[in-house]
């Protein structure tokens, strides 16, 4: 589509978009879109209304008291968006804290007067709809062959792992945590990418939200890994925060804890964001799960293995 002019709202549409081989039509992005790096040169068309420092404790309180009082959690820059003359606006409307509502989207795209805009929305609450909504995007931007081929090309480089993973032969069980305080199961894709790196999901339900999680689920469940990947967290910030874990008196007796199979992964860049990164999350969790069988260079990039606190065997 050679006149098109695209605006992504949500950081995994804009690596859609690139992936489609149209980045150079996108004109505005959100306040998270950072990748690839190309894309922060672009005008911001969102903002957060809350302070996004702190601990995932005073975040989350902060999200809460804005959503329970019927708003969004983002802004939309209408001026921005008049002044950029979108052809498509990109958003979604699977999770009311992931990007700005498709509500304020199409309230604001209502509101320019100088072209017609085409909202596209992705709902992406499973595998098989990550693959949908690039679809959708590609139809939108009139490169659906290209967006037929992409969605081949992944989901071939994820059935080779799958395959090898199942070969391995043993099954342990992994724990993925989404957010630390309160507890949060990762859910949606999370437990299809665990089943395919040849582990067992004990948390969350494939194709359905992330479930919260009380402390004695976690240690009845006892998983043989834990793999620590909060929305929108790079490893760093996730690091700071292993401290609320260890603080909890049941920590130190898991399982996992105990074998030093606790993982921290970048849940901003890769596990939590719908797009064509799927793939190396999965890649990510089959280095963890099945480091034996697995070496895509991901470790100390894309995950680390957590060791503070816990005594080194035999110590």
């Amino acid at each position: 589509m050679a006149d098109c002019r695209i605006i992504s709202l949500i950081a995994s549409a804009t690596e859609i978009v690139y992936a489609l081989g149209l980045g150079d039509k996108l004109v505005g992005r959100s306040h998270e879109c950072d990748y690839p790096a190309a894309v922060k040169a672009l005008p911001q068309v969102t903002s957060p209304k809350f302070k996004t420092d702190g601990t995932s404790y005073e975040i989350d309180e902060r999200v809460k008291a804005i959503v329970q009082e019927g708003l969004s959690v983002y802004r939309v820059d209408a001026a921005m968006l008049e002044r950029l003359q979108p052809t498509q606006v990109i958003t979604q409307d699977q999770c009311q804290v992931c990007a700005v509502s498709l509500a304020d989207v199409e309230k604001a795209v209502c509101e320019l007067t100088a072209t017609s805009t085409e909202v596209v929305s992705l709902n992406p609450n499973s595998l098989a709809d990550i693959w949908k909504d690039i679809e959708r995007v590609g139809a939108a931007l009139a490169v659906s062959e290209a967006a037929h081929v992409l969605v081949e090309q992944l989901q071939a480089r994820m059935k080779a792992i799958a395959d090898r993973a199942r070969r391995s032969g043993s099954r342990p069980t992994v724990g993925a945590i989404e957010w630390i305080d309160p507890l949060m199961a990762g859910g949606n894709w999370m437990p299809e990418l665990i089943d395919m790196a040849g582990g067992t999901s004990v948390f969350g339900q494939a194709g359905k939200h992330s479930p919260w999680l009380s402390w004695d689920d976690l240690a009845a469940s006892d998983p043989d890994s834990i793999v620590v990947v909060p929305c929108g967290f790079d490893i760093e910030k996730t690091l700071e925060e292993m401290r609320f874990l260890e603080e909890n008196a049941r920590w130190g007796s898991l399982s996992a804890v105990r074998s030093h199979r606790v993982f921290v992964g970048d849940g901003n860049q890769f596990f939590n964001r719908p797009g064509p990164r799927v793939v190396e999350s999965l890649e990510i969790l089959a280095e963890i799960i099945h480091p034996e069988e697995f070496q895509f260079g991901h470790q100390g990039r894309g995950w680390v293995r957590f060791d503070v606190g816990v005594p080194a065997p035999g110590g």
